[in-house]
């Protein structure tokens, strides 16, 4: 049966959806009904559906927390796909979903057990329990991956088309929210080639979502006014739908868009990607129907879904007020708004919600989430009054709701600045992390850095466009104003973590660990946040940190006795989102290279083949004809002459003193007595006496060689003496040189003959050039070296020259060929 959606919203709501066009899917076995721009959880949720997976230690139930694909609460199953965020994966015509990490069925998991023996699985105790008696692992390991995990991998699943692409741009903006379009708009003024990116299928980050005034109007307003300036710009290219995982050495992205991974290559960087919200810490705050205040305006503002009947907003800045105002707008009931501050600045947002009538308690915060059947959904809120750091005065009230949001501070999304050699540290005026540190060739703007009031993000976005261009050396223009207030002081509260004497009060909903496991970790004497990770497996899951970073840090420091400012969180490393193996080891698009005769080949009918990254004439005729075309070249090689373009092989430079030694170690036979105006066959091997290359090393004087080698293998080549050189330290210089020059090989019986007609200081008779000698001299006033090889049994000569020199002497070679019979 299908089921209807009851929590959908009329239009204006849902700006990512529509309607006009519906998708039939299954969850679990059940089919529903959403809506084209519709995410997997949106869809469900907009059927009341919040329960989406169980959580990977005691198999909890777990729901939207973000809805911004940045937990692993809203993992999901797909056919032949484990681990797909439900929250940014679109439904799509009779997609199959199932939840994750169960036995029996979602609703009804057999698993919950390994919660009641929780008490008996603390931090750390698989390092004390399972290693002895000796080989006793072997024994628990199946166990213990049996119960724990993820998603289940499809060994016979059908693989995809992936595929690599390859971007250059004079700046790179990663954020397509006010800070970043304002960041491209300026760098884009004075013409620079600039890239935006954005996790998002629509430029305007939270100003999609969030409320920035009271009346709720002026986020999608100023969203639209930027977006159709980005879109106005023919110099910026907009890439949506796509996350920047990875920032490496000289500003090198790594971008997931699709199935397509492509590496861009950046002047200047531009660092956009705004803020996390952070959870509130208490009793069950991991459960459905418990989500941060973001995550509920995203499901109404995007998606068009009403996240719940009766809410509690629990917050520590004025967003939350905002957050109340949203749901009020969206007919949700708001029961209370809980400030955790006694004494809150005025705000316009929370003026609006007192005199909507909507209850405010100041100082107070939600101490326990009520669970209802199941734990499948939350009935209400557990209320007390804030008596001190992390504590309660003990009087909890309990308020009926079906909605918790959580709107009590942030965290820079500066993962990729951490990267690139950048540092996130702990400000005490700000009661949150900041960028301490930013990488070379690189600025950053808006929220991730400090900047949250909208004016201010916008001024801050325009400075860091200009200081880009700076970077990248092009007109900057004149300096726009930096702001002065950028709203971050009321951003955070300072210790939002109310521990239960009950537990179950979580840090790391990917881990399951609650505040006493970070305590017991130092307690065990691990007692530095990095000791602390691996301990305990915080900030290790999917979620890398994102919401229990911050947390762990002030946990660990307090714990300590230590103080928070200046410290640092836990190294972060890419990928900052997931990549697949697909998209790693997806097909590889290498630029196209042309010899400096291929329009020559063209000109004369060439049908052009691949040779590594070459193109190379396969022949030359109409394809129908392509057998009697190769058959009359062959026969023209065997009985007069044939010539044939030969720059795509490769070409290495040694010279040095010790460039004889270098070569007698790089390749197999003999060559510090080899005489000079001699060429030799090279063979390569590797250690295991595999062959790796081959060519010819002519040896032009004593510390010179030419030496050629293959088409596809000269680049290993060139890096493997690089490689060896580096270690023996001989007095030998390496260069490639393939490009620099171009060979033609002209063989048959009277390739000597047309020889003769052009070569002006060299002697071609068999007494002085004999098989396997080299020569150094000139064609038509071109200087060329001449090789008396030969690779079809016939006399040949590979002559190569300059590639600026080569389409010249090919015409010459063409047109002496001619008279020959």
């Amino acid at each position: 049966m299908q089921r209807a959606p009851t929590h959908r919203l009329p239009a204006p709501y849902g700006r990512l959806i529509d309607r006009a066009q519906t998708i039939a899917f299954s969850f679990e076995g059940d089919r529903y009904v959403g809506v084209a721009g519709d995410t997997i959880a949106s869809a469900l949720a907009a059927h009341g559906e919040l329960l989406l997976s169980r959580s990977f230690k005691y198999h909890r139930p777990r729901g939207p927390l973000t809805m911004a694909g940045q937990d692993a609460n809203s993992l999901v199953q797909l056919p032949g796909e484990p681990n797909v965020w439900a929250d940014m994966t679109p439904i799509s015509e009779g997609l199959r979903v199932k939840g994750q990490n169960y036995s029996g069925s979602l609703k009804h998991d057999r698993g919950i057990w390994t919660e009641w023996i929780g008490r008996f699985l603390p931090v750390g105790f698989y390092y004390k329990a399972f290693y002895k008696p000796k080989g006793a692992w072997r024994f628990w390991e199946p166990l213990v991956r049996s119960l724990a995990g993820l998603g289940v991998v499809d060994t016979q699943a059908e693989h995809g088309y992936f595929d690599k692409a390859y971007a250059f741009a004079d700046v790179a903006v990663i954020g397509g929210g006010p800070a970043g379009m304002s960041a491209a708009l300026q760098a884009a003024k004075t013409g620079a080639e600039v890239v935006l990116i954005d996790e998002m299928p629509r430029l305007g980050g939270s100003l999609n979502y969030a409320r920035f005034d009271a009346e709720g109007t002026r986020g999608l307003t100023l969203a639209n006014e930027l977006a159709q300036a980005v879109a106005a710009q023919s110099s910026i290219t907009v890439m949506t739908s796509a996350a920047c995982t990875g920032w490496f050495a000289d500003n090198l992205l790594a971008v997931v868009h699709g199935r397509r991974f492509t590496k861009l290559r950046a002047k200047a960087v531009v660092i956009a990607t705004g803020s996390i919200e952070q959870p509130l810490v208490f009793r069950n705050n991991d459960l459905p129907g418990v989500m941060l205040g973001s995550a509920a305006q995203r499901l109404i503002h995007m998606y068009g879904v009403r996240p719940g009947k009766h809410a509690v907003v629990a917050t520590a800045n004025a967003d939350g007020y905002g957050v109340a105002l949203d749901l009020d707008d969206a007919g949700v009931e708001v029961e209370a708004i809980l400030d955790l501050r006694t004494e809150p600045p005025a705000s316009p947002m929370a003026e609006v919600t007192r005199a909507r009538g909507i209850r405010v308690l100041q100082g107070h915060t939600i101490c326990a989430a009520e669970p209802g059947k199941g734990k499948r959904r939350i009935v209400g809120a557990a209320v007390d009054a804030i008596a001190g750091e992390g504590k309660v005065a003990g009087n909890a009230w309990l308020i009926p709701c079906d909605l918790i949001c959580m709107s009590t501070g942030y965290t820079p999304a500066g993962q990729l600045v951490c990267h690139s050699g950048g540092k996130l540290v702990y400000d005490d005026d700000l009661a949150m992390l900041r960028i301490g540190q930013l990488p070379a060739n690189a600025c950053a703007a808006g929220s991730v850095n400090a900047v949250f009031e909208l004016d201010a993000v916008l001024a801050d976005g325009q400075h860091a466009g200009w200081g880009a261009l700076q970077i990248a050396e092009l007109e900057p223009g004149p300096e726009p104003a930096q702001p002065t207030d950028k709203g971050a002081k009321n951003q955070n509260h300072p210790w939002p973590i109310f521990p239960h004497a009950s537990a179950k009060d979580f840090v790391d909903f990917d881990e399951d660990l609650q505040v006493k496991d970070i305590l017991n970790a130092v307690a065990d004497g691990y007692d530095n946040v990095e000791l602390v990770k691996r301990y305990s497996t915080v900030v290790m899951g999917p979620s890398q940190g994102r919401h229990s970073a911050l947390t762990n840090l002030r946990l660990t420091a307090k714990a300590n006795g230590g103080t928070l400012h200046g410290t640092t969180i836990t190294t972060q490393r890419p990928p900052f989102q997931p990549e697949s193996f697909g998209h790693l080891a997806g097909r590889s698009f290498q630029p196209e290279r042309l010899t400096a005769m291929h329009h020559r080949h063209r000109e004369s009918g060439a049908q052009m083949m691949p040779a590594g990254l070459w193109w190379r004439p396969g022949y030359y005729g109409a394809p129908a004809n392509r057998k009697t075309c190769i058959e009359s070249e062959a026969r023209a090689v065997r009985e007069n002459v044939g010539l044939i373009d030969v720059s795509t092989l490769g070409g290495l430079e040694v010279r040095g003193p010790d460039a004889a030694e270098f070569m007698n170690r790089m390749y197999t036979f003999a060559y510090v007595k080899q005489p000079v105006g001699r060429s030799r066959y090279v063979l390569m091997t590797d250690g295991s006496g595999a062959i790796v290359d081959d060519g010819v090393a002519c040896r032009l004087n004593e510390q010179h060689f030419y030496v050629t080698a293959t088409t596809g293998g000269v680049d290993g080549v060139y890096r493997i003496m690089l490689r060896w050189n580096a270690e023996w330290r001989l007095d030998v210089d390496v260069a490639n040189v393939t490009a620099a020059y171009a060979g033609m090989n002209l063989a048959g019986p009277q390739s000597r003959a047309v020889l003769q007609k052009l070569v002006e200081d060299v002697d071609l008779s068999v007494e002085a050039f004999p098989y396997m000698g080299v020569r150094e001299g000139h064609m038509g006033g071109i200087p060329a070296r001449f090789l008396r090889v030969g690779f079809v049994g016939e006399l040949g000569y590979e002559i190569h020259v300059p590639a600026s020199c080569a389409e010249a002497l090919w015409d010459r070679l063409m047109e002496a060929g001619n008279d020959v019979e």
